[in-house]
């Protein structure tokens, strides 16, 4: 699932284009402010940025200078018929295309999937997976939490990717022994499940005794339950 920030001030815009993009299968974060749009950034890994230049505490030029400080990302940007002289300058510091208001939503879409094309960022981005402050870089085969590197066992790693691929979806003990070990192993059970389990939560979780990351379902299974506000 993509995932897009939209930063803009305007509640009508927002409720709108919020709901187009959720229908559309895109999960989406809304910063109303420079300043929330700077904490979401720099929380979360996002496939793309919808920004608006006009916001109360500063100028949407100002969000994209300091995004391109450390990322590719692409930029949108949304503007005011009146304000479209000033693209060039958005463009100039690292903008990948505008649109003006009042939007037009599949040509939005399309100018969307055709920055991503020609920016390759999102077919760089599915190889990496980041949610509640882990971040599993599938290339490299490495998990961190925190900057820190994970010392994870194969399997413990395993387990990972397969919650993370699944966010707040809940796996039951029969689909993550399949999944994991796809029956070439007989001699996994239910309680050595529960001792995986165990272990990646020690190596995870703030707290191991009370998870909030890797939670049990009650007669159900297991879930991977993200953050408040994460979009993985």
């Amino acid at each position: 699932m993509k995932k897009i920030l939209l930063v803009e001030d305007d509640l009508s815009l927002i409720e709108g284009l919020k709901f187009f993009l959720l229908k559309q299968g895109f999960n989406v974060a809304v910063a109303r402010t420079v300043k929330e749009a700077n904490d979401y950034f720099h929380r979360f890994e996002f496939h793309l940025i919808l920004l608006d230049l006009m916001l109360p505490d500063g100028s949407g030029f100002d969000l994209c200078k300091t995004v391109r400080q450390t990322s590719e990302v692409p930029i949108i940007f949304l503007t005011a018929s009146d304000e479209e002289a000033n693209v060039v300058m958005g463009l100039d510091i690292g903008g990948d295309d505008y649109m003006t208001k009042p939007l037009k939503l599949n040509e939005l879409i399309s100018r969307m999937n055709a920055t991503w094309r020609r920016s390759g960022y999102v077919n760089e981005q599915s190889a990496e997976l980041n949610s509640n402050g882990i971040i599993v870089r599938l290339l490299e085969g490495r998990a961190l939490k925190n900057g820190v590197d994970l010392d994870l066992t194969a399997v413990e790693y395993r387990l990972l990717c397969l919650f993370m691929q699944h966010p707040n979806y809940v796996l039951s003990k029969e689909q993550i022994m399949q999944k994991l070990w796809d029956n070439r192993e007989s001699f996994i059970d239910d309680n050595t499940l529960a001792v995986y389990i165990s272990r990646l939560r020690d190596k995870i979780e703030d707290d191991p005794r009370k998870p909030s990351f890797l939670t049990t379902i009650r007669g159900l299974g297991y879930k991977w339950s993200t953050k408040q506000g994460d979009l993985s």
